[in-house]
């Protein structure tokens, strides 16, 4: 007498189908997410930059950190937090090793920095250093936002 349900070769090609999908699903997803990554990114920064252009028009002055602007505290889609720097009209100890420079060691923004951290989560001042290439910067006080190696 027989009685109903799946053989131990039926459970095997199974499970090799479900691992044949998901080896080639899986890493097509990664890379949708990581071509959707930049345009995301630049619409945080975006939204961001307008946020902060707010709260100077209310206050006089950019914030000391992203915390202190209302709303909802925005994640780039990596899961990180946006790096930002207020720049200071006056002089600062250590202020001016902290701003964003651009091939000709020239800071590129007067009024704050606002970048994403890129895949590495490594970031530094030069945008032309290895570990900055792939960040995604607002520059020349928001006429450019895009991926630091373009600038």
């Amino acid at each position: 007498m027989r009685s109903g349900g799946f053989t131990l070769l039926a459970v095997l090609v199974a499970l090799c189908v479900a691992g044949l999908l998901s080896a080639i699903a899986v890493p097509l997803y990664g890379a949708v997410v990581s071509r959707a990554f930049p345009g995301q990114a630049v619409t945080d920064i975006g939204t961001l930059d307008m946020r902060l252009e707010r709260y100077f028009s209310n206050n006089f002055d950019y914030p000391d950190s992203l915390d202190e602007l209302p709303g909802p505290v925005i994640i780039d889609p990596r899961g990180q937090t946006y790096q930002y720097l207020k720049i200071r009209r006056e002089a600062e100890p250590g202020l001016r090793g902290q701003l964003r420079k651009d091939r000709n060691l020239v800071p590129f923004n007067s009024d704050f920095n606002l970048s994403s951290v890129g895949e590495d989560g490594v970031s530094t001042p030069l945008l032309t250093a290895r570990a900055s290439r792939d960040e995604l910067v607002r520059a020349a006080e928001g006429s450019f936002v895009g991926v630091g190696e373009d600038f």
